[in-house]
Parts: C-alpha cells; sequence; structure tokens
C-alpha cells in the first residue's frame, strides 16, 4: 500500500469517492424567499434513539439557507427521481415546479411526495469544515412513502439499486 499526501492527496479523495456509491437525497428548508433545496449523497445514519442523522453542504445560496434554518426535510429519493436529483444538483434548473410533485408540509417545509421517505428534522450542531458545513439534525417526523429501488450515485451518476 503506498499513502499519498501533499498536493494529489485532494485529488485523490475526490477520485475515491467517486467509487463509492451512496444514496441520495434533497434537502430542503423553507427560507425567507420561498423553498430552497439541494440534492445531497452525504446524508448518514447518526443515531436510533434519538432518531439523529447527519449531512454537509457547502457555500451555495441554498446551502447557506439550509445550513442556518431551524428545520429541514431530508427526502430520501427513489430511482424514479433520478432527473429530479439532477435539477437540484444544478445552478438554474428548475426547482419546485408543479410537475416535480412538492407539497409543503403543515410546518412550512417543502416535502416530496412519492419519496420512499421524508424526515423533517432539527439542527442539532453546525460544525465548519473547510468550505463545508457539517450539520447534525434530530429526526423529529417521518413521512413514508413508497417502496422501491434507491436512487444512488456512483461515479458522477444517478442510478438505480434495482
Amino acid at each position: 500500500m503506498t499513502i499519498i499526501a501533499g498536493t494529489e492527496l485532494a485529488e485523490l479523495f475526490r477520485t475515491a469517492f467517486r467509487g463509492y456509491p451512496t444514496g441520495v437525497a434533497i434537502i430542503t428548508a423553507h427560507g425567507p424567499d420561498g423553498p430552497v433545496g439541494l440534492t445531497a449523497s452525504s446524508v448518514a445514519s447518526v443515531s436510533v434513539a434519538p432518531p439523529a442523522l447527519s449531512f454537509s453542504v457547502m457555500d451555495s445560496p441554498s446551502a447557506l439557507v439550509i445550513a442556518a434554518a431551524s428545520s429541514v426535510v431530508v427526502n430520501l429519493l427513489g430511482a424514479a427521481h433520478a432527473g429530479l436529483a439532477s435539477d437540484f444538483a444544478r445552478n438554474g434548473a428548475p426547482r419546485f415546479t408543479a410537475g416535480q410533485g412538492w407539497i409543503t408540509l403543515p410546518t412550512g417545509e417543502p416535502g416530496l411526495a412519492g419519496a420512499p421517505a421524508a424526515l423533517r428534522c432539527v439542527p442539532l450542531h453546525r460544525v465548519a469544515v473547510g468550505a463545508s458545513t457539517l450539520v447534525v439534525a434530530q429526526v423529529t417526523d417521518v413521512v413514508p412513502g413508497p417502496d422501491g429501488p434507491a436512487l444512488i450515485h456512483h461515479e458522477r451518476r444517478f442510478t438505480s439499486t434495482g
């Protein structure tokens, strides 16, 4: 095993994680100017008691609103949501359109009707890490959706488990 450090480290780090398949979610919040959302592949379960998860966001306008929000919704995506994940991963792509299936939860945040699960969360900790913010959040509500193949991100593409 060869250990790499220095200037090559960042590129090798990216390459390593491109080959590591992860689940895909759209994280949403209600911001001062309306709904915001972004695609994330960094969602991880942290605890069952209390139910908690983590995710990280970079410094885009939507990410800054999500990182500062008093509540967010982590919409776990199914295979049918690949186009939606792509839209929320690109600047200027359509978001929260009538045809995308968004609803407003009774608490005000946007939720994705038809998502395998929508997890409403309240942030517990925010930790700055380089240009990112790691958010640890307690899950307060779960809106279960239909079963089916999961959407995953692998080798810079959205694909399915089934």
